[in-house]
């Protein structure tokens, strides 16, 4: 179904736009929301497009949903509408763990809020690989501060999946790892710090890190032979 022009201003106010989807502010009885939109493709068949747009959509929800159950915090999904390819979900006021990282790296590191970041990050991740689930995109771009608590908030489970592979949580944390070398480097090795907490956190966490080791001897013979 195409969204007509009224319908996509009443999503709110647009704060990003992706390859597969658009991000708005908005209200949802009474609370400041966020509408994220999974628009078509013109490129694909209606009917493929229309079912791959709700199949994602609804995978996306129920990562989310089960990530929480798990104790992992994400925003409140509020509503998912299976007719304007949308879902509706807790605004979290706060910086991203992007911003206060590149704010370290600027302007010096606050240690005690990088160790509490860390030791969040590897929690929540550590929680969420024990319970079958990967994130698919952990990029500091996808972790807040909520401002009022100094809690981790995960967020966009548009790429998550369910496994209990350890080959696939390693990758989940290579992608980590990479985010951190490629933008935050002057921050330190930001990633010892992650995975002394998941460590603390995962029961399984010896088999993953032992395929992470492999992940990253694959990448290193990628980059001496590019």
């Amino acid at each position: 179904m195409e969204i007509d022009q009224e319908q996509k201003e009443d999503f709110g106010v647009l704060l990003k736009q992706g390859a597969e989807a658009r991000v708005f502010e908005s209200t949802f009885v009474g609370r400041r929301s966020i509408v994220k939109e999974r628009f078509s493709k013109k490129y694909r068949h209606p009917t493929l497009d229309t079912k791959l747009t709700l199949k994602r959509l609804n995978a996306e929800a129920r990562c989310m949903t089960k990530a929480r159950r798990l104790g992992v915090p994400t925003p409140v999904l509020y509503a998912v509408d299976q007719v304007l390819h949308t879902l509706t979900f807790e605004y979290v006021d706060g910086p991203s763990v992007k911003e206060v990282l590149l704010e370290f790296g600027a302007n010096g590191i606050i240690e005690e809020r990088m160790h509490d970041i860390a030791t969040q990050i590897g929690d929540a991740v550590g929680k969420l690989h024990d319970g079958g689930l990967v994130h698919g995109d952990l990029t500091t771009s996808n972790m807040l501060i909520k401002i009022e608590t100094n809690q981790l908030v995960l967020i966009d489970f548009g790429l998550s999946f369910t496994s209990t592979l350890p080959e696939d949580k390693a990758v989940d944390l290579y992608v980590l790892e990479r985010a951190l070398l490629s933008m935050h480097s002057s921050c330190g090795n930001v990633m010892d710090r992650i995975l002394s907490a998941y460590r603390k956190s995962s029961k399984q966490w010896s088999s993953t890190l032992n395929k992470l080791a492999q992940v990253r001897q694959r990448g290193r013979k990628r980059t001496m032979i590019g």
